[in-house]
């Protein structure tokens, strides 16, 4: 059997069983969180206490019972729209105005939620005597905020019940253009003791993804908690860590950030430099906390204090985000090629400044990255050729040697080294495209830039498929054509295989990303103009010719 045609086969099937058995996981019925009456108490639950390296000394946590419900007051920019509830001036729900959910494009997706669909809070509170937590109930103002014309932030002010002669106000910046909010505690000590204080700031969520998984295979972005300090840079947690107790991460440091990530979308604590602890745990019933806390200098009576951190809740927008915090463009999910899905991405974005299109960006890439690897393309197609030429001789030495298997391949490999043939050389331009096909796959998959945006016509979410099999279709024809380019194999079961591999391809690419199918359609429409080409030099070069 051909050699070349051999490895070819065994690329494709072993992806083929890959890609198959992610369809059926990812087709399986998702295990459903356990709920109950006291998921709202759980995402309430106990306020995180400092570790004794952190705060020396007794701290006094409070076990208020906390309320089923609670009033909330909506803050809208030209961004989002906010829920803040009176319990703790938790962010307990948050819609982006530009982005709009998967299976409604009327609706704004959800990032923050109450348990509408799933639960996903921004919690923050203060742990120390009489301090308002996450659970103490604050007094909201009356009416609604929004941004007016003209102005570039909305702030509101949140007054805790006053314990002890302290008194302290939450206080929550919204600003124009920006996905940042900025939480600060104003305390001010009007007892005569000193007051010795911490903050934490958390995020709590349920494991369930936001969206269902596009694409076919099965691929899913993490989901879960996120940390990134200097000393142990960026490091992901899993939620069954959490659960076994195993979760590994820099639990003390004087920078970084927590996050909680998801697919497209992540909300982070941003603190300011300076000594903090940051903790993920288990509250229950299937809810998830992950969070930093920070020491407050101690308040002398009749002295006040200011503690505060920037939360990040928006599209995971890889520019911005190395804008905002080190390291936080990190949370973008490029699975184990990042080294090659990254560079992709900038060079797709460039194009993308150019052009206004995602779309017309990738079949730039495409013709692009054709080009870096044109002379190992033609180096390859003349093989082929020679190959294709030579397919009389080889069917000749079928008929001589079709019941010595030993003699017919050693008289074919005189032959290869005679006339000076690779006959692996077919298969270098596919060992090439698949990194770059599984890298361009995980950056429509994890860029929320490609997130419904248009190509034309009926391509209006290029991170989606084909709503209408189009260019499945399409590469399947190219497929075709590439097949009918190449030299037929001496061995009909061979060719049998080969030929049906269009057709098996073209059924898996129904459930690909349309932008991933775009890029292979328009590499195989350039394969096929660069072999068309070296084949009709090779055939009608005449013996003894440099081309020949």
């Amino acid at each position: 059997m051909d050699q070349r045609r051999l490895i070819l086969f065994l690329v494709f099937s072993f992806a083929l069983v890959m890609l198959w058995d992610g369809w059926i996981k990812q087709n399986q019925p998702a295990p459903v969180a356990q709920q109950s009456a006291g998921t709202t108490a759980a995402a309430n639950g106990a306020v995180p206490t400092p570790s004794a390296s952190l705060a020396p000394g007794q701290v006094v946590v409070p076990s208020d019972p906390a309320p089923s419900a609670a009033a909330t007051v909506t803050v809208e920019t030209d961004l989002l729209r906010a829920e803040v509830s009176a319990q703790g001036g938790d962010v307990v729900r948050l819609e982006f105005k530009g982005h709009k959910q998967k299976e409604d494009h009327s609706k704004p997706f959800l990032l923050f939620d109450n348990g509408s669909a799933h639960t996903y809070l921004a919690q923050s509170g203060l742990i120390g005597g009489g301090l308002p937590t996450h659970k103490t109930v604050f007094t909201l103002p009356e009416g609604n905020f929004v941004l007016k014309a003209g102005e570039d932030r909305v702030v509101l002010r949140l007054e805790a019940p006053e314990q002890n002669g302290v008194r302290v106000t939450k206080v929550m910046t919204f600003a124009r253009g920006s996905y940042l909010i900025d939480v600060a505690y104003e305390i001010s000590n009007g007892g005569s003791e000193a007051l010795s204080a911490h903050a934490y700031f958390q995020l709590t969520r349920d494991s369930n993804p936001a969206e269902k998984p596009e694409g076919f295979g099965g691929v899913q972005t993490f989901i879960g908690p996120a940390f990134y300090t200097e000393a142990g840079k960026f490091q992901k947690v899993q939620f069954g860590d959490i659960d076994d107790g195993d979760a590994k991460f820099v639990k003390t440091a004087s920078d970084g950030w927590v996050a909680m990530v998801q697919h497209y979308f992540v909300s982070a604590w941003l603190p300011e430099q300076g000594e903090r602890e940051y903790f993920a745990r288990s509250v229950g019933n299937g809810l998830y906390s992950a969070g930093a806390i920070i020491p407050v200098s101690q308040i002398a009576p009749g002295a006040a204090a200011k503690v505060e951190s920037r939360l990040y809740a928006g599209p995971q927008e890889q520019d911005k985000l190395e804008a905002i915090a080190p390291g936080l463009d990190l949370v973008v999910d490029y699975g184990w090629l990042t080294v090659i899905a990254a560079p992709l991405f900038w060079v797709l974005a460039w194009l993308y400044k150019l052009t206004g299109n995602w779309g017309w960006a990738i079949i730039l890439v495409t013709v692009m990255l054709k080009a870096v690897f044109f002379p190992l393309s033609a180096a390859s197609y003349k093989s082929m050729a020679k190959m294709r030429v030579l397919g009389p001789r080889l069917q000749r030495m079928k008929e001589l040697y079709g019941n010595d298997k030993a003699k017919m391949q050693q008289e074919m490999m005189n032959l290869y080294r005679t006339e000076k043939i690779n006959p692996l050389g077919g298969c270098l331009p596919i060992l090439v495209q698949i990194p770059v096909f599984i890298a361009l796959y995980w950056v429509l998959l994890g860029s929320v830039e490609m997130r419904q945006a248009p190509w034309l016509g009926w391509i209006q979410d290029l991170s989606a498929k084909d709503p209408y099999f189009i260019l499945p279709v399409i590469m399947g024809v190219s497929m075709l054509v590439q097949m009918k380019l190449n030299p037929t194999p001496p061995d009909p079961i061979q060719a049998k295989v080969m030929m049906a591999m269009p057709i098996v391809f073209t059924f898996m690419f129904l459930w690909f990303p349309s932008g991933l199918v775009l890029y292979w359609v328009v590499n195989n429409i350039l394969s096929i103009a660069q072999q068309w080409q070296i084949t009709r030099m090779i055939e009608s070069a005449k013996p003894g010719s440099k081309t020949a």
